[in-house]
């Protein structure tokens, strides 16, 4: 008898995240996705690359091979657009920290929320997981 397993198609497996609302899963198609926005933010833990780009954002982003639209993520701070064109948020770490911001106050603007209200939240045990669990279900 054998004991073979059923093989798992990995991609498939990885799309069904997407259906969860709010949810955005860092696979190797996002990393492959966003190399160069992560290197940008890689660069920011030198302290000369920090100062170049607070003195001029666009002109420090134009020294990378970055989409339009992750110029313009980084450019309006859009943790989730980062997101979405394959940042990973602890690279993207650097900027919020060069912005000497926290990872609070990232992840509250990623749902919406003020710093504080983020906080608050979280205290109180975190979002309910009543509500909206799937896009496609609208459940």
């Amino acid at each position: 008898m054998s004991d073979k397993k059923e093989r798992i198609d990995i991609h498939k497996y990885l799309a069904e995240f997407e259906d969860i609302p709010g949810t955005r899963v860092f696979t190797a198609q996002r990393a492959r996705q966003g190399y160069n926005l992560n290197q940008f933010a890689m660069s920011l833990m030198k302290a000369e690359n920090r100062e170049r780009f607070l003195a001029d954002e666009k002109a420090y982003l134009d020294e990378w091979p970055l989409t339009d639209a992750a110029k313009q993520a980084v450019l309006n701070r859009d943790y989730n657009a980062m997101i979405d064109e394959g940042g990973n948020i602890y690279f993207l770490s650097k900027l919020f920290s060069t912005d000497r911001k926290s990872f609070q106050f990232a992840a509250g603007s990623m749902t919406g929320m003020s710093q504080e209200e983020y906080a608050e939240m979280m205290l109180k045990g975190g979002r309910s997981p009543e509500g909206q669990r799937s896009k496609k279900g609208g459940y």
